[in-house]
């Protein structure tokens, strides 16, 4: 986690491991997009299946001013495999797209 610099990127991967969704959703717009592989999702529905059940094991690289984060990530329903979220953050300071999906580093 040191290697997150961007104070809400690291709140957010933090809510995250922690399945905290009242922190998680208090980073985000009310009108969050999430992108999975390129393809628009639900963020609400998304983000309610994989809070609890998913969590990065390690951040193995971050890029763009820490928004680009690259780590091995662990899915209870797909398992173990190398992922990356990218953040965006609207000018208030809060998450108004993110884009998840495998990488290949």
């Amino acid at each position: 986690m040191e290697k997150l610099t961007n104070p809400v990127v690291k709140k957010a991967i933090e809510a995250l491991n922690a399945g905290d969704s009242k922190a998680w959703f208090a980073l985000f717009t009310a009108n969050a997009e999430l992108y999975d592989d390129g393809n628009k999702m639900n963020f609400k529905q998304f983000s309610g299946k994989a809070l609890g059940h998913e969590r990065f094991t390690s951040i193995d690289k971050v890029e763009n001013n820490s928004l680009d984060v690259y780590g091995k990530f662990h899915s209870d329903q797909w398992g173990d495999f190398k992922t990356y979220f990218k953040f965006h953050i609207d000018p208030s300071g809060k998450i108004s797209r993110l884009d998840i999906g495998q990488a290949s580093y």
